[in-house]
């Protein structure tokens, strides 16, 4: 039977429900955005140039950055998403194992304009830092903060690292003034372009610069992750100690999370996991 009264207590108590979520997400809304704040604040000393632009205040381009320790940023605003993501959000290293040694070997695979290298030179002023970029348009940026940058220790490579060396295809948006999405995956679309680079693997990274260790292997590489973990022999393998990376699954085989997580567990790893695909491992032993 039709019971007014109990359809308008669940009718309440419904209202109730909505209310204490939406109460819930402004809360974790409010607790994300005071960390990014408090992220920039920390780390960049003319902070206040986000702020200013955001407000609109100044309108510049490239927006130019310094953090702490005196490293200069350029930021054209069509990249402002990914410095945000390195430099507020603290994407690489949120879950890190944070035992880092003081002076740090990194390699940055995907180093796109350099972002992440240049943040942990922020973090650790005495790193050596390998930064490979293949695509000309990132890489030019990359190599202009390298040269604004010659005080520290950073490495910039016009390369792929890969799962073979000798020369990959890469499809990317030729419309795009920097690529953050450029994949060995054929895509489709109306201004999508391929283009040949050189490529090397983690070995010959390791053979190349007598590399005993990597403290940090930063991966970001639009899916050749797989490829490039799962081609490293076992030997230099061990030689990582920690890694971060961005995983982009797909449909063929062993290119899931998961079945990447079974490997570096194998190979000796501990992982942590977010569900936006950012995976940490750390080694033991």
């Amino acid at each position: 039977m039709f019971q007014p009264g109990l359809c308008a207590k669940s009718k309440v108590q419904g209202i109730k429900k909505s209310a204490y979520v939406a109460l819930q997400c402004g809360k974790q809304q409010r607790t994300v955005l005071m960390i990014r704040y408090y992220n920039l604040i920390r780390n960049l000393s003319n902070w206040w140039l986000y702020v200013a632009f955001k407000c609109g205040a100044v309108d510049v381009e490239p927006l130019v950055f310094r953090t702490r320790n005196g490293i200069v940023i350029q930021v054209p605003q069509r990249l402002l998403h990914t410095f945000k993501e390195i430099f507020m959000d603290e994407c690489y290293v949120r879950d890190l194992d944070p035992h880092v040694p003081e002076t740090p070997t990194i390699i940055d695979v995907g180093a796109n304009v350099g972002y992440f290298s240049l943040f942990a030179v922020s973090r650790f002023a005495n790193a050596r830092i390998f930064s490979f970029e293949p695509l000309p348009s990132n890489f030019r940026l990359l190599d202009t903060h390298r040269r604004l940058n010659a005080r520290w220790r950073l490495t910039c490579l016009e390369k792929a690292v890969a799962g073979h060396d000798g020369v990959i295809t890469l499809s990317y948006n030729a419309n795009d003034s920097f690529s953050t999405s450029a994949t060995l995956r054929g895509t489709s679309g109306e201004n999508q372009e391929t283009i040949d680079v050189s490529c090397v693997t983690l070995q010959d990274v390791f053979e190349e610069f007598d590399l005993n260790t990597c403290d940090l292997l930063k991966m970001d590489c639009e899916g050749a992750e797989f490829d490039i973990l799962y081609n490293c022999p076992s030997e230099y393998l061990r030689r990582v100690k920690r890694i971060t990376m961005e995983v982009h699954a797909d449909a063929t085989p062993g290119h899931t999370i998961e079945a990447l997580e079974e490997y570096l567990k194998d190979h000796g790893f501990v992982l942590r996991r977010r569900p936006v695909g950012m995976l940490w491992a750390t080694r033991v032993g």
